[in-house]
């Protein structure tokens, strides 16, 4: 679905990330982990196209990104960026709407609406349709913009902080809504979370930035453990055995 090679990330003279080599394959979900300032929101940015990368090549369904049309880009990756704006005064549909145009379609289709209409009752948000966006609160707003990025209906999700403003019950809504949609065909993910143990429910496999542009890359059982996440999130974390799970508990 995606992969990079060698791949290249800068803010000025600045790098990010060095030479980076990544497959992320249909059925998997990737979790994106690092410190604050780490390349994370910049890496998911250039692969949605937003920006160039300093070196090396990014390839999307086996063809290269800047050979794709922004609409065909935007019917085969979808992206969620961490701060959206509303500025346009749309109606919460109209905003869940936006993600059909990728394919063609306009605001009076029966099929496009029945698709957004359908995304907003798996976010929670179809009692608020036809309100104004500016008018929400900041979780009512980020589960808009995931309904939009649902109705989008792309294979690849690139998702910056999607549980931002959301409370523990929509947190837990958000991770069966990504199961039930990677369960519709050959789909993948790559998610960034500041919730480490949230990050790692979701996910098959894992990439973490560490200083000086260095990466780890792998399944979640290959390269989880308490000194890459040391070294990743410059802090200490002990494994706590709970519910047939592993969590992680950051130490003081």
């Amino acid at each position: 679905m995606l992969e990079l090679r060698q791949l290249d990330i800068s803010i000025g003279t600045r790098p990010l990330i060095r030479s980076l080599d990544l497959q992320i394959q249909a059925g998997q979900v990737w979790c994106l982990l690092g410190r604050n300032g780490s390349g994370k929101s910049t890496l998911l940015r250039t692969l949605a196209g937003l920006q160039a990368p300093s070196g090396g090549a990014c390839s999307l369904a086996g063809k290269p990104l800047q050979d794709w049309s922004a609409a065909e880009q935007a019917a085969r990756r979808a992206y969620l960026p961490q701060h959206q704006s509303d500025v346009f005064g749309l109606s919460v549909l109209q905003t869940v709407l936006l993600g059909r145009f990728a394919h063609g379609g306009n605001w009076d289709s029966p099929a496009d609406l029945a698709i957004a209409h359908a995304a907003l009752a798996q976010m929670d948000v179809a009692d608020l349709a036809q309100r104004d966006v500016r008018s929400l609160s900041g979780g009512e707003r980020q589960r808009v913009a995931l309904a939009m990025v649902l109705a989008q209906d792309a294979p690849l999700l690139l998702l910056d902080e999607p549980s931002n403003h959301l409370d523990p019950a929509h947190q837990q809504a958000l991770q069966q809504q990504l199961r039930h949609w990677q369960q519709q065909g050959p789909r993948a993910a790559l998610v960034v979370l500041h919730d480490l143990n949230l990050a790692l429910r979701l996910a098959s496999h894992a990439l973490l930035l560490l200083p000086d542009g260095q990466w780890l890359a792998g399944p979640v059982p290959d390269v989880i453990h308490a000194q890459s996440l040391q070294q990743c999130l410059n802090q200490t974390f002990a494994p706590l055995q709970h519910a047939g799970r592993t969590w992680w508990l950051a130490q003081e």
